[in-house]
């Protein structure tokens, strides 16, 4: 049973991406989610390895891929899981971007085509993308006909988090592990743990992380990063920042900018949701 103390009334939400990437840096928490989506017993899984974030760039004009979780198993695939905590408009653009640059950065000039693995990228999204009822969608390259696989060295998971309160899902591993990403109360979590070893893995590093007192600080800056851009996009300042860039108002872009490293997020992800390059965000934090 999972009983805690009054006074640990505290914990943080998987939901939030700083939260999600913690998580992620226990092996066994890994292990058993990868095990769930990729349909393995997740002891099967024998070897992960952590890789850095941070892909290669051919040219200096190039856009960085900066990765949440990067993941290599034994036989050299590569996984990148992504949290996104705020809807995005062009999430199939970048989990596309960034599933190609994870590609490519496998091999080197000169070296053969067959060093190339499979590469898998994994969203899970606090909002919903598409119209469908299904919370967890598969994608593969195939042939539109005859539904031959051009190749399996591409694929994409989608889990929509938000449908989970709209409809109801056979129960299956990858079910608890959405329920458990999407929960918003200890009680929740407490019930899934106790259906799950893994889960209850993840529950109980979500319990070491929440008692950290200055990992609790960054998690609810970025919290209240998240509630003030979602206030933005509900307040109409998005569409007003769309309508700018059409019109080549920089000056929309800047401001929604400098609200953002007021509050301290990660200059890659103020690049990601302005439009502007890190390089001009570095600029306007040293104004």
């Amino acid at each position: 049973m999972c009983k805690k103390t009054k006074e640990q009334k505290f914990i943080m939400l998987p939901s939030v991406d700083f939260c999600f990437q913690e998580l992620m840096e226990d092996e066994e928490v890994r292990r058993g989610f990868i095990g769930a989506f990729l349909r393995i017993p997740p002891e099967e899984i024998l070897d992960m390895e952590l890789l850095p974030k941070k892909l290669r760039k051919k040219y200096k004009e190039e856009k960085y891929g900066i990765l949440d979780v990067r993941v290599r198993l034994r036989e050299g695939e590569q996984l990148n899981i992504e949290m996104q905590s705020i809807a995005y408009d062009y999430w199939q653009e970048r989990s596309l971007f960034y599933l190609g640059k994870m590609y490519v950065d496998q091999i080197h000039e000169g070296e053969d085509y067959d060093k190339l693995k499979k590469c898998i990228h994994v969203g899970i999204l606090d909002f919903t993308l598409f119209e469908h009822e299904r919370y967890y969608s598969c994608f593969h390259i195939w042939e539109d006909t005859i539904r031959d696989m051009y190749s399996d060295k591409f694929e994409i998971h989608v889990l929509e988090l938000p449908k989970l309160a709209k409809y109801e899902y056979p129960q299956t591993e990858l079910l608890r592990w959405a329920q458990f990403f999407g929960a918003r109360s200890r009680e929740e979590i407490e019930v899934l743990a106790e259906k799950d070893e893994y889960i209850h893995k993840a529950y109980d590093k979500l319990e070491e992380i929440s008692a950290d007192e200055e990992k609790r600080l960054e998690y609810e800056e970025r919290q209240k990063a998240i509630r003030d851009h979602r206030h933005m996009l509900a307040s109409g300042r998005r569409e007003g920042l769309r309508e700018g860039l059409r019109e080549g108002k920089h000056e929309h872009a800047v401001e929604m900018a400098r609200k953002m490293l007021e509050d301290k997020l990660p200059i890659e992800k103020i690049a990601e949701y302005s439009g502007l390059s890190p390089e001009d965000v570095h600029r306007l934090e040293e104004q």
